[in-house]
């Protein structure tokens, strides 16, 4: 497969230059075939996901397949107009003129997805490259060996591999694609990962978007429905074992709260999962490494509740740890996994202090019926993005753009912004030949100094 590499990139860029991806025409219908093959086997990622890690189907639904059907259907619906090149005002400057900005791709596109959400963060991204009108390299986790092969089979199925494939395997792979000259590159992953893919891209000059994460925080009040607030945290936190980006990594809790959310939350954990080992709606953690990782994080920390842990399942109980130290193990690092800090504030110098002290976050959580203080956090910390007395859902809107800033990730997509993404904005001025207004030219004179002045001071 590595010395195969550089021919499918080869391969890619001829059928890119042969100006067949520009149909849009063309576009859309691969988009209803990859959308009735992605229906058509909605059993088959639901048994994939569940071999990889015991993900429940309606998990499986609800962040995997049915993001991107819908994903797709915007596409299809909107790419005609989305396509189109954009008629803009032109200046008096420039007169007379028609200008626009044409949609353009960039060519050849090398995604990179990640474990935790194997179908849905490989296959959208290649909705909209694909919509955008660039070919695609797939280079799926090799983590997830199942639903891999999978989006491999629907791929291959689906495309010309001159306009998308799949290419498998595990660092040796992604190391030799990273290589390669790409027209733009999209990564979702780990921040240490996201900075080699960012030092690759330099090397060309290839812009990139990157999906990171870090510690996203979640700040709640005293003015809070402390049941309903639980319910939320914990179908947030534990969802998808624990391991999703936008997870709230840490709680920071007003302490006069703070030992009646932590009884909330245990009902909580137990209404929804009961005995977690055995419920067939809690996922396991994705690998050994992984596991062996979380694990670590408990030596040393108060644990509220949870902790339990089987090797062999690969199995890690829904755990809460009260006050750990902010410089412990388990507050250095994203925690990615079922594991929920609980730290206790007085005043807000208190979170601040708190958040400040890590890089900007993913996503960032503010439970309160307080206006003032939800509007005051908003302004006052940068992060990606976020929800007020939720978590998560700010993903599930498509007219929403996704995505970090800083340490937490670069550029942003879903929906139309995914367009945008796999698009370059070509500038284009129309000028007009009816009339050409003499007094740019040279020999230059004071009196069309003066004028030229005027008109920037007018019409700029």
């Amino acid at each position: 497969m590595l010395n195969n590499i550089p021919e499918i990139i080869s391969n890619q860029k001829a059928f890119f230059n042969t100006q067949k991806t520009k149909d849009v025409s063309f576009r859309i219908s691969v988009l209803k075939k990859l959308k009735q093959a992605i229906i058509s086997r909605e059993k088959d990622i639901f048994e994939a996901l569940h071999n990889d890690f015991k993900k429940p189907s309606f998990e499986a639904f609800l962040s995997e397949n049915g993001l991107v059907i819908a994903e797709i259907n915007l596409a299809i619906k909107h790419l005609k107009s989305w396509s189109k090149p954009e008629r803009v005002k032109s200046s008096v400057l420039l007169f007379p003129s028609k200008d626009y900005i044409y949609k353009s791709p960039y060519g050849t596109v090398l995604i990179i997805g990640p474990w935790n959400y194997p179908f849905q963060l490989a296959i959208n991204p290649l909705i909209m490259a694909i919509a955008a009108g660039n070919t695609v390299v797939l280079k799926p986790s090799e983590l997830t060996p199942n639903t891999s092969q999978l989006v491999a089979d629907i791929v291959k199925d689906i495309f010309p591999k001159e306009m998308a494939t799949v290419v498998q395997g595990g660092v040796d792979v992604s190391t030799e694609l990273l290589k390669q000259h790409w027209d733009y590159i999209f990564f979702t992953g780990s921040v240490s990962v996201g900075k080699i893919v960012a030092q690759a891209a330099a090397k060309h000059l290839t812009p990139v978007t990157l999906e990171l994460g870090g510690k996203s925080p979640c700040i709640i009040d005293d003015t809070i429905n402390l049941n309903l607030t639980a319910k939320r945290l914990v179908w947030g936190k534990f969802f998808n074992g624990g391991q999703t980006c936008i997870a709230p990594d840490y709680l920071i809790v007003k302490a006069s709260i703070k030992n009646g959310l932590i009884d909330a939350l245990k009902n909580e954990i137990l209404k929804a999962y009961g005995d977690a080992k055995n419920s067939e709606d809690y996922p396991r953690i994705i690998n050994r490494k992984n596991f062996t990782r979380l694990t670590q994080l408990l030596k040393g920390v108060t644990i509220a509740f949870g902790g339990d842990y089987n090797e062999e399942e690969l199995y890690l109980a829904p755990t809460l740890i009260d006050e750990p130290p902010l410089d412990s193990e388990v507050m250095k690092d994203e925690i990615f996994g079922p594991i929920l800090p609980i730290l206790s504030y007085e005043t807000e110098d208190d979170i601040t202090s708190i958040i400040r002290h890590y890089d900007k976050p993913l996503s960032l959580y503010v439970f309160s019926k307080n206006r003032r203080f939800i509007e005051n956090t908003i302004e006052k910390f940068s992060f990606g993005g976020g929800a007020i007395n939720d978590t998560l859902i700010h993903y599930g809107n498509a007219n929403l753009p996704f995505g970090g800033i800083g340490a937490s990730g670069i550029g942003a997509y879903h929906g139309k912004f995914g367009f945008d993404t796999f698009t370059h904005n070509k500038a284009i001025v129309k000028r007009g030949n009816w009339v050409d207004p003499p007094f740019r030219y040279a020999p230059y004179s004071t009196s069309n100094l003066r004028l030229i002045k005027t008109m920037f001071k007018w019409f700029s």
